[in-house]
């Protein structure tokens, strides 16, 4: 006995088409979060202090920058693709579970906008 329907048969999909997708971009921002995560610590501990104008410093040099934003940008992509697993989960009306999710989205996006700007104005100086 089958649980698949029978266009589902014909396509060879399963219950949820997408989700090895979503599984696999997950899995793929955990896996460049290791690295980013791991430089960004020893980078920091390697500081004499963590005063403002330290890390400012440190953070202007374009050689800081790039990595700091691409660990901005895939920390919150990654937040944002565990937060809706949670939601799908645990949200049980639909109307309920879209607007969560957009709403989830929306503030994972300004949040990563925000801190992606910040990490540009320090890099660019006060031109940004």
């Amino acid at each position: 006995m089958s649980l698949k329907t029978p266009l589902g048969r014909v396509l060879g999909l399963g219950a949820a088409p997408g989700g090895s997708h979503h599984w696999w971009v997950q899995r793929l921002s955990a896996v460049a979060l290791v690295p980013l995560t791991l430089w960004f610590v020893v980078a920091l501990l390697a500081l004499p202090d963590l005063g403002y104008a330290t890390v400012h410093g440190w953070l202007a040099a374009p050689g800081h920058a790039l990595p700091v934003a691409l660990l901005v940008l895939s920390a919150t992509y990654h937040a944002e693709l565990g937060v809706a697993v949670v939601i799908e989960d645990y949200v049980s009306r639909e109307a309920g579970r879209t607007a969560t999710l957009v709403l989830a989205r929306l503030a994972h996006v300004a949040v990563g906008a925000a801190a992606l700007f910040a990490v540009l104005k320090v890099a660019l100086g006060s031109a940004a």
